[in-house]
Order: structure tokens, then sequence, then C-alpha cells
């Protein structure tokens, strides 16, 4: 392959993200490359281009100064009296915030367990991982200096979801016994890192997480002690959904357990999990599809597509018949600099082509949805524009469509198919939204088992074995029957 088409090749698998950085570094290596600014009006035209009498002239800065220099000037300090001086300058100048917008006046920036504004992604947005967040709140927290050596050791040993891997006796064991340590010391300094936040971090099994958290809630929450009850001795019944025994055990009835399980099921067993470490991930849409007069319309996200041009004045410095070293430098400079942009303009019209012909297909989906989404494979879409399926699987990656219905990646859209008893397709997006549903409208009592999706499925036409049904409902983080049931 050539250069300028493995370039070309290379552009069109990037992402918008990985797109526009790239575009930021051939702009500062290559002088000849420029953005074009909206209302520009010049003309691209390569200087060296075939047909082409001779290079064009150098604009002179003084002409281009004149030409583009106000009416009307601007009065400088000079020609200004004393007092208009004065007069143009507040006193006071005018500010955009306060000081009580930036800084927090409360003593503690951690809110209480019953506020709703309390979101750890506001504190996580830099990727603050769970045990920097710990080892903030030890700092904070006053500490006699071996509490606090056992206390980070500890925060050592906490998983991402917030429990503690280790025993209190392997923790005993990693310190010097020099430092004459005790084993009661070392649970007296976990029962205080249990009452960091979030709540139920540093618990050494489930029972005592969902404890931990029953505990930070206010004495007068209804049902708390039944809660703390059914958590501390009964939580293997709660697991296994045996809900008779439940309340025989528990001399409840059918409404009041289901209460005290509404309150645990409202606490979160991964404490940890609400801070993440990682980095969060920005998506920029390449396409976006609209409906205008019934028609739907498709068209490339302009903000995240700039425009290139050629400097016209560089390339105004080069002499076709030059052979010196920097006449040579500039002319491959533009070389590239016409290349580039050609490759841009490839990789548009590619994305183009292929997201107007995935919109004309997919129209049922954005009229009604993921049930109405069609089979379509890279082979359809080749077949189509023209081109290679591998071409296709690069357009298709790491791109993104904004539609009505939110924003989806460009692979999302194809999908293998499923026959019907009509002879039809259907496509395995379609028929995940159908389980999605008809699980959403089960008896919670007594839950959808995979055969008996499967047999609805075929009252519908769709011929789908018990093994693809619960291949589909576990792809959407759907739990087998047995683990839906649930009281009503």
């Amino acid at each position: 392959m050539t250069p300028q088409l493995q370039q070309a090749i290379r552009l069109l698998q990037l992402s918008t993200l990985d797109l526009q950085q790239e575009i930021q570094e051939a702009l500062e290596s290559n002088p000849m490359l420029e953005r074009q600014e909206d209302g520009d009006d010049f003309d691209n035209t390569d200087p060296l281009a075939d047909g082409a009498e001779s290079a064009p002239a150098a604009p002179n800065p003084e002409e281009s100064y004149q030409e583009t220099s106000y009416q009307e000037s601007a009065p400088t300090v000079d020609n200004l009296e004393e007092g208009e001086w004065n007069e143009r300058i507040p006193s006071e100048l005018p500010v955009d915030t306060v000081w009580e917008d930036i800084y927090q006046t409360s003593a503690s920036s951690l809110p209480s367990n019953d506020d709703d504004e309390w979101d750890f992604t506001t504190r996580t947005s830099a990727g603050e991982s769970l045990q920097s967040h710990l080892l903030w709140q030890l700092n904070l927290a006053p500490m006699s200096d071996k509490d606090r050596l056992i206390a980070a050791t500890l925060i050592d040993c906490i998983n991402n979801q917030g429990y503690l891997e280790e025993t209190l006796e392997e923790v005993l064991e990693a310190f010097d016994p020099e430092l004459d340590i005790e084993l009661d010391e070392v649970e007296a300094v976990l029962h205080r890192i249990q009452q960091f936040e979030p709540a139920g971090i540093a618990a050494r099994d489930l029972r005592e997480c969902l404890l931990l958290q029953l505990r930070q809630l206010p004495a007068k929450t209804l049902w708390l002690s039944e809660a703390q009850r059914l958590a501390g001795d009964y939580l293997d019944l709660l697991g296994s959904r045996d809900y008779s025994q439940l309340m025989r055990r528990m001399k409840l009835k059918e409404d009041e357990l289901r209460q005290v399980i509404e309150l645990i099921q409202s606490l979160n067993p991964r404490p940890g999990s609400q801070i993440e470490a990682s980095e969060p991930e920005y998506v920029v849409p390449d396409v976006i599809v609209r409906k205008h007069n019934e028609r739907w319309l498709v068209e490339l996200n302009q903000e995240a597509m700039p425009r290139l041009r050629v400097n016209p004045q560089y390339a105004g410095f080069v002499r076709r018949a030059d052979s010196s070293a920097d006449n040579t430098f500039m002319r491959n400079q533009l070389q590239e600099a016409r290349w580039f942009i050609k490759s841009l303009q490839s990789r548009n019209e590619t994305l183009m082509k292929v997201a107007t012909q995935i919109v004309e297909h997919q129209r049922g989906f954005l009229d009604y949805g993921d049930e109405a989404m069609k089979p379509l494979v890279l082979h359809d879409i080749a077949e189509a524009v023209g081109m290679h399926e591998s071409t296709i699987s690069r357009v298709t990656t790491q791109k993104f469509m904004h539609t009505p219905r939110g924003i989806y990646e460009l692979k999302y859209f194809f999908s293998s198919h499923v026959s019907t008893s009509e002879g039809g397709e259907c496509s395995s997006t379609a028929i995940r939204a159908i389980i999605k549903k008809l699980v959403a409208a089960e008896n919670a009592k007594k839950p959808l088992s995979d055969s008996k999706i499967a047999g609805l499925l075929e009252a519908q036409g769709i011929q789908v074995a018990r093994r693809t049904v619960a291949k589909y409902r576990e792809s959407l983080g759907i739990a087998p029957s047995s683990e839906r049931k649930r009281l009503l």
C-alpha cells in the first residue's frame, strides 16, 4: 500500500477524539496546514497542481493589514482627558462569581446519609481510587501513630467492592513483633474505619456490610429493627427466597415482610463500587440523525469535524523550479498537507455513506425502538455502498450516532438473525428487547422460566431454543427465574 492509502486507512479507524488529537498533531508539525474558520473565503487551489501557470505571489503584509484594519479606531489612552479616563474605569469591577460559590462553609464536605444530592461521581471525576478516598478521611481523623499505621494497613486490604479481604489475624501477622500490636487493637481500629464513607465499608462479609449500613440510618426509620434482625440472623433464607419460612420465624405478615425486604434492598451490597478509580470516558457523536418532515436526515457532526485548508501564504512561497533545501522541504510539507486533507475528506464521505445506509435499513428502530430492529450484517452495508467488509468494519468501530433515542455505536445496529414461522427473519437485538419486556411485565411471585419465555416467543412466530433464551437473558443481566421471585 502507498503511504497515502495507509494514512487514509489509519484515519478511517480512529474515533472522533483520537482524530481530533491526530489533527492537532498534524497542525503542529506541518506549517502548511491551518484550520478553516467560519466565514473564511479562500482559494485552496494547489499552486503546484497541473495546469497552474505560476505560483501565486505571497501577499503583502502591509496590504493585508490595510484591508482588515478597522474603519474607526478606538480612542487610545493618550487622546483621553483625565476626567473621561476616570469615568471609564468603575470603582468596583464586576465579577461573575462570589466566595460562597467556590468554597464550602460547612465543617464537613460529607453530606448526611439522607441527602439526595450525595453523589460520589462528583468527587471521583478525576479518577479517585477507593484507597485514596479512605486515606483522605483517615488524615482527618484524630488517631495515634500506632493506630494510624494499623488503619493504613487495613485500608490496603480492602478490595474494590469495599470488603476486607484479609482476616484480622493475617493483618496482625504483617506487623513487626517489636511494635507490640494486639488483636483487639486491630479490631478497634477496624471499627473506626467502618464509620467512614461510604457506609458499609471495610465489612468482612455481606451480613456485616448490611448491618453497618442499617446502623447509620436514623433511629426513626420504619422497620429498622426488623431489618437488622433479618440481616443478622436470616440472610440465608432471604438469599434462597424462602419467604414462608421468613414470615414464620420473624412472625411477620406478608405485607410487613415486604416492607422489611424493601428496606434491605435499598442498601448497597458493594459499597466500594460507588467510587470509580477509572477515568471517565467521553463520547463525541460522529453522525447526527434527526427527523424532518417525516424523513430521517443524516449529517456529520460539524463541531467534531474541524475543517482544514492549505495556508495560502506559505503555499505561495513554493517555487516549481527551485530545488533548494528550503523549497524542497516546503514542497514536501505542501504535498503531505494535501494528502492529509484528502484523507479526511475520504473518511467523512465513507462515514456518511455507511451511516446513511444504516439509517435507511433501521428506520423501524428509529421510529419504534429495539423491538423493530432488523437483522443486519457487514456484508449488507458493504454491498450497498460498494466497499469491502473490512472497510465497513473500520468505519463502524468507535464511531457513534446521535439519534432521538440516544447515542449508539454504529456496531450496535448490526445483529444476527433468527428465523420466524412465516419465513421471515428477526434480529437478536429485537429478541433481547422482547425478552426484557416480558420479564418486566411478569408476575413477581411466579417469574417466567426460560422455557416459558421460549414458548411465548414461539407464539409470536419467533423460533428460539431455550438455551438461546438463556444466553440472551444473561447478556441483558437478568437473573434466572429462581432468583427473580419476589413478594408483591
